[in-house]
């Protein structure tokens, strides 16, 4: 797990050659230091210049170090992420007469594709954003793995492409307008502020989507492809298989996923909320041989009648499996106190509380270990939340999906921004419309099973996971995101998710694992009251955000603003989140990030 970053300098036709600017490289590089804080590196040849800023995780020596140039292959590689697989990918190359001078996954992706090119990637196992120049073709190669667990933000020109492993890195390398990017802003108000890829919030940079590679010759000419996707319901051999036999795949699969995600050289810790997913996992890890497991937990003051921790779970638990448990708990003042500091450590700005609990329980967690494994994707995957069952039974699924998800209609969010950002076209809604209909899911369910799982997953939990914990020199690993367990979740019908509150095959497998208590319990989230029902000295903060002259881009019209700020704790979305909030964070972000 590291950062990376690197210029391509273009040569048209009949034009000299100019070296990538290198200087830029470093300050996107440096400023990447927090997600690889262990060492860093730099190669530069011609028109190609990769940084890296590394995180020692799975090769402690300096062989594993990046850029990893290999000059008899004539290829160099800056990477980030983690490959599971590394061990068995490497037996392969071995018997294709390939020979080794490290031990981690580094040098495997490296020679990887040196034998096999992109068709490598379907091959890998884990979580990656990589670059591989090619010195003998001058093309550049990069890639992202299946779900986008880890991140790649591009800046294109007509005379270079930039890239790095966050967006505000990428900014410090200069010559980029952050001009925003209306459509954006529309999806970012709707659609629960997931900006779907390519595009982010500033409209000169891109990011490269998840499950797509990119070759770019020297000319400036790119090639693009989705190299994997995600297919619904059963195979022919699978139409029979009953709540049981699923439930056994289920099972075996998440402990293979949980199993191979303890390869490291370092101890490996879990993100215990108390809910089913992250107590699952410390059973199974229990269950492999893990012993003195380190566990952790976050909890809030309560706020408007809501309870703040969901400590009684995480502790049973705890004392159930005999772990190691450290748990925090953040007052108000420090919450107000740290999110500036969460917010510039966001690649876009995200609305969910539970950002800010993700950064400070990875504050703790990365004083007593570097790897964490952590229970995302599971909802997602298994139909989790409450708008499933309301698509499924919807005359028109679209709009339940809708109704549920989004946080505005289109005609509140014409009322929230000024006119240079306004769209008349529903932008936000005819992305969902079109996502719906595309082949490969013929139920309703399965078509919000796979927009969730694509799209909202992608740039919403696991975005945020990786932006907190990588602020703090943390990697965390998702076992419910390994694609064999992601395949298989997709071919379950909905028939096996949707009951008992949903996850229904997934909380029949936990049973045959974990304590019933965390499994029939009321479905809990990372709760900060304070950010959900606005008041005291963080309604102040709010409020002053909002109406601080020099914090006014002429974004928001002032109607809504009072609006908004007149009845604070009664203008929540669908998903009972604070419009007043979302707002805020937006500002706070743009101010974090200098623009």
């Amino acid at each position: 797990m590291c950062g990376l970053a690197g210029e391509f300098r273009f040569t048209p036709v009949a034009t000299p050659s100019r070296p990538a600017d290198l200087a830029a490289v470093e300050r996107i590089t440096h400023h990447l230091a927090p997600r690889g804080p262990d060492a860093w590196g730099f190669h530069s040849q011609g028109p190609i210049a990769l940084g890296h800023r590394r995180l020692k995780i799975m090769d402690l020596s300096d062989a594993s170090a990046q850029p990893m140039v290999d000059n008899q292959l004539g290829l160099a590689l800056a990477f980030n992420g983690a490959i599971y697989n590394y061990p068995e990918l490497r037996r392969e190359l071995e018997e294709l007469g390939y020979t080794f001078h490290s031990r981690g996954d580094t040098e495997v992706l490296l020679k990887g594709y040196h034998a096999w090119g992109e068709q490598l990637l379907p091959r890998l196992n884990g979580m990656f954003a990589l670059a591989i120049w090619e010195r003998d073709k001058q093309q550049l190669f990069l890639a992202r793995d299946r779900l986008g667990v880890k991140p790649l933000y591009l800046s294109r020109s007509g005379e270079r492409l930039r890239f790095a492993s966050t967006l505000p890195a990428l900014l410090k390398g200069g010559d980029i307008d952050p001009l925003l990017d209306p459509v954006a802003l529309n999806h970012y108000l709707n659609f629960h502020a997931v900006v779907p890829a390519p595009r982010t919030l500033l409209a000169n940079v891109e990011k490269l989507p998840a499950a797509t590679w990119m070759r770019i010759d020297a000319q400036g000419r790119a090639e693009q492809q989705q190299w994997w996707s995600l297919h619904y319901g059963p195979r022919t051999d699978e139409q029979d298989l009953t709540l049981e036999d699923w439930r056994d795949r289920v099972l075996d699969s998440t402990r293979q996923a949980v199993a191979i995600r303890q390869r490291a050289a370092v101890d490996v810790g879990v993100l215990l909320s108390g809910g089913v997913d992250s107590s699952l996992l410390v059973g199974l890890l229990r269950e492999v041989g893990v012993e003195d497991l380190s566990t952790f937990s976050i909890g809030f003051e309560d706020a408007g009648g809501e309870r703040g921790d969901e400590f009684q779970y995480s502790d049973l638990i705890a004392r159930h499996y005999g772990t190691r448990h450290h748990q925090l708990r953040i007052d108000e003042r420090e919450i107000i106190t740290q999110l500036p500091a969460a917010f510039r450590a966001m690649s876009e700005p995200m609305v969910s509380h539970d950002c800010i609990a993700f950064y400070l329980l990875s504050r703790e967690v990365a004083r007593h270990c570097k790897v964490v494994q952590s229970g995302q994707g599971a909802d997602e995957l298994f139909a989790g939340y409450h708008w499933y069952p309301q698509v499924d039974g919807a005359a028109d699924p679209l709009a339940a999906y809708r109704a549920a998800f989004f946080d505005r209609s289109h005609a509140e969010y014409r009322d929230t921004v000024q006119l240079p950002w306004l769209l008349e076209r529903d932008a936000a809604g005819d992305f969902v419309r079109q996502h719906f209909a595309q082949p490969g899911a013929r139920d309703a369910v399965d078509k919000a099973l796979r927009l969730d799982s694509t799209v909202m997953l992608v740039d919403d939990p696991v975005k945020r996971v990786d932006n907190m914990t990588m602020a703090w020199g943390l990697e965390a690993r998702t076992p419910f995101l390994d694609y064999r367990l992601v395949e298989l979740s997709a071919r379950i019908p909905a028939r096996f998710k949707l009951p008992d509150g949903g996850k229904q095959v997934l909380k029949e497998a936990a049973r045959l694992v974990i304590p019933g208590e965390v499994i029939d319990r009321r479905k809990g989230y990372f709760p900060v009251p304070g950010l959900k029902h606005l008041q005291g000295a963080t309604l102040d903060w709010v409020r002053e955000l909002l109406l601080d002259p020099s914090q006014d881009r002429g974004l928001f019209n002032p109607a809504m603003l009072d609006r908004l700020l007149s009845d604070p704790h009664g203008q929540l979305t669908p998903l009972r989140g604070s419009k007043l909030w979302q707002l805020a964070a937006l500002n706070l972000w743009l101010s974090e990030q200098g623009i």
